[in-house]
């Protein structure tokens, strides 16, 4: 009967063998596995029944040869005593239910988030749309066809529910993942393919009719009321947008050379934006200035002021656009704020006839044509000033025409 087979490795024949891939006994099933100069572990076959199991000690680079010699007959122990190591791990790891790993994940998450209303959401979207489909089953047995059966009912239904339903199953997925649960993360892009298309609806901006713009105007500055209607005729004669008028400051205007600066980070373009003032816009501006109190840097401040400090004084916050909209609805119109640069832009093709790059360079657009752009140099300023001039005549009341037989003396 041959010898059984004990401490054959060494020291020295480790280093060796770790430089050249192979498996080599040590003894009593313990093996020094080689597959790279870089990747080299110990395992120990034993046998668990009717099967033999491997066993994985740890890495030959950090686990020298007694150690690996000690925490095989440790198991070898664990095995005589009538345990399974490996059998036994297997079975802690068991994967949860989707319900059970959603809860440990919204518990996981809760903390950093600042809405209380949003943990309430998160877990009741899942018990209203997921649970009733996927909530018992192990998060490694879920497919991508559990997960549509999930998403594809209420996907062109309830589709702001859906897609955050979609990114909720995607964190608990990922979790599992994350945990050993799964063998990859969610593909949820992949399986977004498998939703029905959706056409995204076209959200219409109600705006003023430029036609109605001169009466409405002689209507603002007979009826204004408060920095908000004033804001409102400045946004209306320089066609910003209502951020850009609310966050106005004095530094910015230069009302002698009738042009308004705003640097790059006011803009939605982080780019700096000129616009040239017209004579009304300037006596606009010039009435906000002489409502203004003390160092107030705001054009058109609001009525909420922050607290004085020891190096600052108390100063206004910016108008709210919910302030400029209450000046429509107060006045019977239905107009938004932000439909006035519409408004502007219709006037423009349909009546002044200025080309669209005058008009798309006073709205501060971005412009598309990456070559149109190369080429475009400047901010056509006067060509601009002589558009906003124009816009500015229009927004004022027209006599009307007078008929042939007026004028014939008839």
């Amino acid at each position: 009967m041959p010898k059984r087979l004990q401490n054959a490795l060494t020291v020295n024949g480790v280093k060796a063998a770790l430089k050249q891939p192979g498996r080599y006994a040590d003894g009593q099933g313990l093996f020094l596995e080689v597959k790279s100069a870089t990747a080299a572990s110990w395992i120990l076959r034993y046998k668990s029944g009717e099967k033999m199991r491997e066993k994985g000690l740890g890495s030959a680079f950090t686990l020298e040869l007694v150690k690996a010699r000690e925490a095989a007959a440790k198991v070898r122990t664990q095995v005589a005593e009538g345990h399974d190591p490996l059998a036994e791990r297997e079975a802690a790891k068991l994967a949860p239910t989707f319900k059970v790993l959603a809860s440990e994940v919204l518990a996981t998450l809760k903390p950093g988030w600042r809405n209380a209303k949003h943990a309430h959401q998160w877990e009741q979207t899942l018990e209203a749309y997921a649970y009733p489909t996927i909530g018992e089953k192990t998060v490694d047995s879920i497919d991508a066809q559990d997960l549509l059966a999930v998403l594809q009912p209420i996907w062109l239904t309830k589709h702001e529910t859906a897609r955050r339903v979609r990114q909720r199953l995607a964190a608990v997925l990922d979790f599992a993942f994350s945990q050993g649960w799964r063998p990859a993360e969610t593909p949820m892009r992949a399986i977004s393919r498998g939703l029905p298309k959706r056409s995204k609806p076209v959200r219409h901006i109600e705006a003023m009719p430029y036609a109605d713009i001169a009466t409405f105007m002689a209507e603002l500055r007979t009826e204004r009321q408060g920095m908000g209607a004033l804001a409102l005729e400045a946004l209306i004669l320089t066609a910003a947008r209502s951020g850009d008028i609310r966050g106005a400051t004095w530094d910015e205007i230069d009302l002698m050379g009738k042009l308004w600066s705003i640097p790059a980070n006011r803009m939605k373009r982080p780019r700096p934006h000129l616009i040239p003032l017209s004579d009304a816009a300037v006596a606009v501006f010039q009435k906000a200035l002489e409502l203004r109190t003390g160092e107030e840097p705001l054009c058109f401040p609001g009525i909420v002021r922050t607290r004085a400090t020891a190096t600052q004084p108390a100063m206004a916050k910016p108008l709210s656009d919910a302030s400029l909209k209450a000046v429509l609805v107060r006045m019977g119109r239905t107009a938004l704020p932000h439909g006035f640069r519409s408004t502007f832009k219709d006037w423009v093709s349909e009546v002044a006839r200025y080309p669209n790059e005058l008009s798309e360079a006073a709205l501060a657009h971005a412009i598309k044509d990456k070559t149109e752009a190369a080429y475009r140099r400047g901010d056509l300023l006067e060509r601009r000033r002589e558009m906003m001039d124009a816009w500015a005549t229009w927004c004022e009341v027209r006599p009307p025409k007078r008929s042939s037989a007026s004028s014939a003396g008839l």
